[in-house]
């Protein structure tokens, strides 16, 4: 980003501020806005990563009383006719003296070039106090490879890591309920920074395996569970698996494969408190009936005979044939 972008971003604008905002109206806009653009609650979504990291540095001027009066002092000259002189970014003093904004720093800018990777403001706000802190590390991507239980469960995993810093293990707390995709920052253990700076950051994308038994939606936890043609018919209590054991689950009469019952509270952490159980029933038929089964089934069936399941399928596909 060129000098003269850098000065053209309206910080306060990114925010939702006006330029009298107070630290706390300014915190408060923050928060609400990197709460809606954060990229874990938004995964894959680029524009809500844009906006969050448009936000973070806009808080990270105007929440610092010192960088937030010297943002607006260079602003306010270079509205009074600071601009663009060579490489660098000068302005005209009372009388017609040409000045670099350097020189109000304690620096001069009129070697920058402006594909310089580091922008104006950094040489500002890093050059306090007489004095010029070292660039910061580079940010790192990894991926941590999950099983899903234990991605339900959470904890302090170990995560193997090698680049430009060597090879390292670190132990990652991962939060209980992390979802396939999400990412978790360690702050300060990317990169380290050219000469003694700080260390960038560390993104782990979370990839979290299928499990043989549940399946996940949102918080809820769903597990497909194998009833019997009477229990379903008649009604019974069954036991279904849950995270930590199990639990009993009461099955209406004439439930029909395919109903889903809700267990309250046996999901996953989530932000909003922990999630459901859903259970959705399936049916099974036995391979092989004896001759007592068989008789039993025929027995039903002559029983249940004015009983025709797909009744109202076909009255529906009549009525639709005759309309066309």
């Amino acid at each position: 980003m060129s000098e003269q972008e850098w000065v053209d971003r309206d910080f306060y604008a990114d925010l939702g501020v006006s330029k009298q905002a107070t630290a706390d109206d300014v915190k408060r806009a923050y928060r609400k806005l990197a709460r809606e653009n954060h990229p874990d609650a938004n995964p894959g979504d680029s524009r809500a990563e844009d906006t969050f990291k448009r936000v973070s540095e806009a808080y990270s001027v105007l929440s610092d009383p010192e960088k937030r009066r010297q943002y607006d002092q260079v602003r306010q000259m270079a509205g009074s006719g600071a601009r663009p002189r060579g490489n660098g970014f000068a302005g005209q003093r009372p009388g017609g003296a040409g000045f670099d904004l350097g020189d109000l720093f304690g620096f001069s800018s009129s070697g920058m070039g402006r594909g310089d990777a580091e922008s104006l403001f950094e040489r500002l706000f890093n050059n306090q106090a007489g004095g010029r802190r070292a660039a910061r590390g580079q940010d790192v991507e990894a991926e941590l490879e999950l099983a899903f239980r234990t991605a339900a469960r959470g904890g302090q995993l170990p995560l193997e890591l090698s680049d430009e810093a060597g090879a390292r293990t670190l132990h990652v707390r991962v939060p209980a309920g992390v979802s396939d995709g999400q990412r978790i920052r360690l702050s300060g253990r990317g990169q380290p920074g050219p000469g003694g700076g700080p260390a960038g950051d560390l993104y782990i994308r979370v990839r979290v395996l299928p499990d043989p038994v549940f399946e996940r939606s949102g918080d809820d936890l769903v597990v497909t569970l194998p009833v019997t043609f009477p229990e379903a018919a008649l009604g019974a209590t069954v036991t279904a698996p849950t995270l930590d054991g199990s639990v009993s689950l009461r099955v209406p009469p004439g439930s029909p494969s395919g109903r889903s019952l809700r267990v309250r509270g046996r999901g996953l952490p989530g932000r909003r408190g922990t999630g459901d159980l859903l259970v959705t029933l399936q049916i099974t038929v036995p391979d092989e009936f004896g001759p007592a089964a068989q008789e039993a089934v025929r027995s039903f069936a002559e029983a249940t005979s004015d009983h025709d399941p797909r009744g109202e399928l076909t009255s529906r596909h009549e009525a639709e044939n005759q309309r066309r």
